[in-house]
């Protein structure tokens, strides 16, 4: 029956990390009991998790799944010495999938990006963010909003956009920042009132005035803001990303401690994306630092075709731990529980009465098996709203 399941015999993850064994019961897409002993309702679909460690789904609020094209030649070029932003610079990375978007369709968009979500989903993601970002024309970001729309339609899970239009300058453009914000902004606020707005603030990509300029104009459209900001430069983007109220500051890799510490003590989430960090071989931030400083941490894939080809939040997981400093427990809340707030999604993230009965079941004893291993898939069964969609 479609959103009613019992789940017995499941090892829960506990508000102090630790382990207890209880029954879960799921009513109209809903957790509507945890404790010993329920008894199946007639009709219920039941299944003995036999010991086996019950997650939230994972939520990923920081994606660039929606491409067409590949970058493996120019991940050769990486491997022969080049960097990424030699390669960005030189007309490549985030250009060079933008030339291939731009021939694609919408359909062959949606499409791909559908064949990625439901191989995110297969490992326990039930939740992500897409952004655009590869038109950078006003005609192509709008047709990659419509083709995440569209995939969004058939996929089980939730799909949340964001319209990252500052995401690179194309050389080809007299005046990319001009023309984003005064004919893409105002398209997209029509098209997709009320969507986040994003930009990449980097040495290469958007100055720290030129991002402002156009976020300045995206919240007085009424769009919240993301950024993408201190992946390799700290431009100063954390305190003016404070003060204007930012949902959140993703990557941080290359952000000082002041203001690490100066986002912590903020309501602005910070996002730590460790995926990326391995593939590019670069210094990932410092995780263990904003923790402790009390900021609201959350990590994610970054899934992309060039700086992150990496589907599993599962992974992300076992990278958080080894390459932020944090701890499993730590790791599992940054993936679940605090990427959905990110996303302003407070029905989901945790294993609680009344939580939206987004699960996945591990086939192992213990939730920490999360981030201790890494290579396989873990996830045995996947379901959203109490349906299952995998497994």
């Amino acid at each position: 029956m479609n959103g009613e399941l019992l789940i017995t015999n499941a090892n829960l993850r506990a508000a102090d990390g630790s382990t207890i064994t209880a029954d879960v019961q799921c009513r109209n897409g809903a957790i509507s009991q945890i404790r010993d002993g329920i008894a199946a309702p007639p009709g219920i679909d039941v299944l003995d998790a036999a010991g086996r460690a019950l997650l939230p789904g994972f939520v990923d609020c920081h994606t660039h799944a929606c491409w067409a094209g590949d970058r493996l030649d120019e991940w050769q070029q990486k491997l022969a010495g080049a960097t990424y932003l030699e390669l960005l610079e030189a007309g490549g990375g985030i250009m060079a999938t933008v030339r291939a978007v731009r021939a694609a369709t919408r359909g062959q968009l949606a499409e791909g990006l559908l064949d990625r979500l439901n191989l995110m989903l297969r490992h326990g993601t039930t939740t992500a963010e897409v952004k655009s970002g590869y038109g950078l024309t006003t005609a192509d970001e709008l047709k990659m909003l419509e083709a995440i729309a569209l995939a969004s339609e058939r996929w089980p899970g939730t799909m949340v956009p964001t319209a990252c239009i500052g995401h690179a300058k194309d050389p080809d453009e007299p005046d990319p920042v001009g023309r984003t914000i005064d004919e893409t902004l105002p398209a997209v606020t029509a098209a997709f009132p009320g969507i986040a707005i994003d930009a990449y603030c980097e040495r290469g990509a958007w100055s720290l005035e030129e991002s402002l300029r156009l976020f300045d104009a995206a919240l007085e459209a009424g769009h919240p803001v993301r950024v993408h900001a201190d992946q390799f430069t700290d431009l100063g983007m954390i305190p003016e990303a404070i003060h204007r109220s930012f949902v959140s500051v993703d990557h941080l890799e290359a952000t000082q401690p002041e203001h690490l510490k100066q986002l912590a003590g903020s309501n602005t989430f910070g996002v730590m994306l460790p995926a990326c960090t391995v593939h590019l071989e670069c210094e990932p931030g410092d995780g263990r630092s904003f923790v402790d400083a009390g900021g609201s941490l959350a990590i994610a894939t970054n899934y992309n075709p060039g700086s992150a080809p990496c589907p599993s939040m599962q992974l992300a997981v076992a990278l958080g731990v080894r390459r932020l400093g944090i701890t499993p427990d730590e790791a599992l809340t940054a993936a679940a529980l605090t990427p959905a707030a990110v996303l302003g999604l407070d029905d989901r993230g945790s294993i609680r009465v009344g939580q939206r009965a987004d699960l996945i079941l591990l086939n192992a004893p213990d939730h920490r098996e999360v981030a201790f291993s890494f290579g396989a898939n873990l996830v045995d069964r996947v379901w959203v709203a109490g349906a299952s969609t995998f497994g």
